[in-house]
């Protein structure tokens, strides 16, 4: 899909990665970009329009599908993260976790494929992570949201297929970004998630690989327990000062 004179709804768009793929979307010749955020005031960038959306209030979500009716693409990027074991995270904490990373994105597909289909078909963009494939125990209920996102983006993209709209994963590792400053790992820039996952679209790939990390996680899949798990605990026993005496 070419993203020429396309309208497009960014979820998240004040920061972060929604940012850079609202910049990258302009860059691309953009006509639109709507910025959906809880807090239109955090919307500073005059070439957006600010629009007031919590991916988690289904109402609000169905609202704003009726209003934007112009909208060809959308890219869900709205997501939260917690630092939590899979014993120490709270049940409130993991809810959290599922209403904005999977539900979200499950009540923002389902509001706008039928807009999308009226326009012609369009593109759904969702930043998943390649923390979807591989669960870290830091980071444990966040990965479980963002498997539960990634089930279902395989499946609606097939749905929409015959809608005539096209979906792309996008499976970053660690970004740059406020949301995993407290996590110690080499991280690539959103502007780079943004730029590669555009790529990806024009070029009608269903996934979009953006960093070195969330290849070899890819590439380990049909072994993980041999071939990810171990250092996966290793890194975990180090992280908790357990040393590495496990194998």
């Amino acid at each position: 899909m070419d993203i020429q004179d396309s309208t497009v709804l960014v979820t998240g768009a004040n920061r972060g990665i929604g940012k850079a793929f609202a910049d990258a979307l302009l860059d691309r010749g953009a006509a639109k970009v709507y910025a959906a955020v809880r807090d239109v005031a955090t919307v500073t960038d005059r070439r957006l329009v600010p629009i007031q959306l919590d991916v988690t209030d289904p109402e609000r979500v169905a609202a704003v599908a009726r209003e934007l009716d112009d909208v060809q693409v959308v890219v869900n990027n709205a997501g939260v993260l917690s630092i939590a074991t899979p014993l120490s995270a709270s049940l409130d904490v993991a809810r959290a976790e599922l209403e904005t990373n999977y539900l979200g994105l499950v009540s923002v597909t389902q509001a706008f494929a039928p807009v999308l289909q009226r326009n012609g078909g369009g593109a759904f963009i969702n930043v998943v992570s390649a923390l979807s494939w591989v669960s870290m125990p830091l980071v444990a209920t966040y990965s479980a949201s963002k498997a539960a996102a990634w089930s279902f983006t395989n499946a609606a993209r097939i749905e929409l297929k015959l809608n005539g709209t096209q979906v792309v994963a996008v499976h970053p590792g660690p970004v740059d970004t406020e949301m995993t400053a407290a996590i110690d790992l080499p991280k690539i820039t959103p502007a780079t998630v943004a730029v590669l996952a555009l790529d990806a679209l024009e070029a009608g790939e269903p996934e979009a690989f953006v960093d070195d990390f969330g290849r070899m996680l890819k590439a380990g899949l049909s072994d993980d327990q041999a071939t990810l798990y171990p250092q996966i605990e290793r890194d975990f026993l180090a992280a908790v000062g357990a040393g590495t005496a496990a194998t």
